[in-house]
């Protein structure tokens, strides 16, 4: 079980960190698409308008948590696929 646990841990944290690398690079093009400007790099920055730094913050939160999201699942999709068995934690044991 804990042989198990860190394969399952190490598989979706692999897929997560390639996930939010390719979701910063679609946000920071996107962005630079549609404002004609690079994205922010300290969104706390004062000469920042409020309207760009929430701007930035939804688009960039909303993209990472997608991505985790999407990340996951296919991690456990792959994860049953290759043990017959939803990842560990997936769901709770069944109570005796």
């Amino acid at each position: 079980m804990a042989g198990s646990k860190l394969g399952w841990t190490v598989m979706r944290g692999l897929c997560t960190f390639a996930a939010v690398a390719v979701t910063k690079k679609a946000v920071d093009t996107g962005w630079r698409w549609v404002t004609g400007s690079e994205p922010p790099t300290d969104p706390e920055d004062p000469d920042l308008t409020w309207q760009e730094a929430v701007t930035w913050a939804l688009a960039s939160g909303v993209g990472i948590a997608v991505a985790r999201l999407f990340a996951t699942r296919q991690a456990a999709q792959m994860w049953r696929k290759w043990t017959g068995e939803l990842p560990p934690g997936m769901r709770p044991p069944p109570s005796t």
